[in-house]
This record gives C-alpha cells, sequence and structure tokens, in this order.
C-alpha cells in the first residue's frame, strides 16, 4: 500500500445536512489534487472517525480518477525572452558614458 500525504482544511460540520464536510489535498509526488469531500454523520461523531471517514473518501476518488477536484500546479515563472536581469552597476556605468555628461 502507497502512503500519501494528505492535508484536510476547513472542517465543518454541515447541520441541515447532517454530515461532515472538508477539503481534502492529496499529494502524489509533486502533483497535488483537492477534493470536496462530505461523509453523513451525527454531530456526536468523534474528530478522529470524521477525519478517517473524509481522508477515505478523498483516496478512493483519487485511485478512481473520478469526481470533482482541481490540480494544484507549482508555479515556476518564465524567463523572459530577450530580455537580461537588472544590474544596477552596469546601469551606473552606462549613464557615466552618455554623451554631454563631460564637466567643462
Amino acid at each position: 500500500m502507497q502512503t500519501r500525504p494528505i492535508q484536510m482544511t476547513d472542517v465543518t460540520y454541515n447541520a441541515a445536512n447532517q454530515c461532515f464536510e472538508a477539503l481534502v489535498t492529496v499529494q502524489t509526488g509533486k502533483q497535488q489534487r483537492r477534493y470536496a469531500c462530505a461523509i453523513e454523520a451525527p454531530i456526536t461523531m468523534s474528530f478522529e472517525d470524521a477525519a478517517k471517514g473524509l481522508t477515505r473518501q478523498a483516496l478512493r476518488r483519487h485511485a478512481q480518477k473520478r469526481g470533482l477536484s482541481s490540480e494544484v500546479l507549482r508555479h515556476v515563472p518564465a524567463q523572459r525572452a530577450g530580455r537580461r536581469s537588472f544590474d544596477p552597476l552596469r546601469w551606473l556605468e552606462e549613464v557615466m558614458h552618455l554623451p554631454g555628461r563631460d564637466a567643462a
């Protein structure tokens, strides 16, 4: 059995639907997928049991590649084409050599 890091956020009890709800993040390598999970349970259920049920539901959805989910990609900034990084020393040297900058 493979273990995957799991993170749960915003665990709440929805009294109208009598269920625990949470946003569960499953991380596989560099990929993260988030699942909105809900399990029907009484309000007297312990938080640990509710967390286990929500985790089980997220892992089942992740394994079956179905259900509503969102993929979280790491942001890799793109390098600007044709531009070099700003070097303040080089800029000052270029300013010093501009025409009309000589002392009289």
